[in-house]
């Protein structure tokens, strides 16, 4: 098993690629700290870890909160004894053009993806470097690399992660610690399910996101867990800074 004995976070790991991340590092030997703002998403979440016969805790916590933060660190620690990876996947999709993004808008996207994933790194670098070993891999999005229409906050911030990874990495590269990032096109997930629900004509969504994909479909969760757990990987001990873009053709 690729990583029997390491001790993983995932934020965001109730739904969609978090949990199809959180559940393969555990069938490959990994404690799990998983973690949602929806109790009863990330509970269930422990709980078929449990059933399958791995190691996993449930933490519930907005990372845009400091002390929440902190509470998935100590959780952590108490339950396992240290942290070797951390899983940075908790994120928000909120619509709007250049025009018309409210402010509200702008900051929740801002304090939950960005700020949020800045207060997990903080708050884990202290046992990463004590140790001097730990590895970091954010999720970003290809809105980070190509402009999509009615998502301007969301690209801004997952731009953010994007250039937030590089100097993570270029900070730490000699003391043991790497940060990689992997950056989805459009996967079917629970949230973007509703989004295409939701939509005044469900089919026509549907087909606008199909659309974007030259490959033909939507991608899964789990493959995209698969590009985490590669980067999470201590035989891709030798990559730091690299983006894997996961996306279908999206930037062809």
């Amino acid at each position: 098993m690729r990583f029997q004995g390491k001790t993983v976070i995932v934020t965001g790991s109730g739904a969609g690629i978090g949990r199809a991340a959180a559940l393969a590092f555990s069938r490959e030997g990994a404690n799990v700290v998983v973690n949602s703002v929806r109790e009863e998403t990330g509970s269930a979440v422990q709980r078929q870890i449990a059933a399958e016969g791995g190691r996993a805790i449930y933490v519930q916590g907005d990372i845009s909160r400091l002390e929440d933060v902190k509470g998935i660190v100590e959780r952590s620690l108490e339950a396992f004894g240290t942290i070797d990876i951390l899983v940075n996947n908790a994120g928000i999709v909120l619509g709007g053009h250049p025009h018309d993004t409210t402010e509200e808008d702008w900051d929740r996207t801002m304090e939950v993806n960005v700020k949020g994933a800045f207060f997990m790194i903080r708050q884990t670098l202290p046992i990463m470097l004590e140790k001097h070993q730990g590895t970091i891999v954010n999720v970003s999005s290809v809105a980070a690399q190509k402009g999509l229409k009615n998502r301007f906050a969301y690209s801004a911030s997952k731009g953010a992660v994007l250039s937030m990874s590089h100097a993570v990495a270029a900070e730490y590269v000699d003391q043991g610690i790497r940060c990689n990032v992997v950056c989805p096109g459009t996967i079917l997930t629970p949230s973007l399910q509703e989004r295409i629900d939701k939509a005044p004509d469900p089919a026509a969504q549907k087909a606008e996101f199909f659309s974007r994909q030259p490959i033909g479909r939507l991608g899964t969760p789990e493959e995209v867990a698969e590009a985490i757990l590669f980067a999470s990987d201590e035989r891709a001990a030798f990559m730091t800074s690299e983006v894997i873009s996961i996306n279908g053709g999206m930037i062809i």
